[in-house]
């Protein structure tokens, strides 16, 4: 699949890692170092501009790495990015650590993955059909 891209960043554009990379990472484009207190969160823009095609979406995810080790994820996961937008690719960053961390310009911040997804249309109905879990939600199937 070819995607419309702008690249307004001095950075590589995303790119797939390994040959069974589901993701690429998406970098920081900022003009100075961002520190993201605990608890705080922030958008970071990436100068990355898409056209995807109708019928895709973008999710914009964390990196395993900067979560489990920094304490920084995306907070929205998965964002997602429709196929009629067309502004700035930005992604919201929270900092659950307690400790600060910075941002700088380049950074590999999150990950991009282009997923396909469908249209539902709702069917009115009176009643669904009966499962064995039935309404059992948050936890019901146990934890062991």
């Amino acid at each position: 699949m070819q995607i419309k891209i702008i690249n307004k960043s001095n950075h590589d554009l995303p790119h797939y890692e390994t040959i069974a990379s589901a993701g690429m990472d998406l970098r920081a484009k900022i003009s100075e170092a961002i520190t993201l207190k605990p608890l705080g969160r922030t958008i970071v823009k990436t100068g990355l501009f898409i056209e995807l095609p109708i019928g895709y979406e973008a999710q914009v995810r964390p990196r395993s790495g900067l979560a489990a080790k920094k304490g920084v994820t995306v907070l929205n996961a998965p964002g997602t990015i429709d196929a009629d937008y067309r502004g700035e690719i930005g992604v919201i960053l929270v900092n659950i650590s307690n400790e600060d961390f910075i941002i700088e310009n380049g950074e590999r911040i999150a990950q991009l993955v282009i997923a396909k997804h469908e249209r539902a249309e709702w069917i009115s109905a009176e009643t669904l059909s009966e499962t064995t879990r039935g309404e059992g939600g948050f936890g019901s199937t146990g934890v062991k």
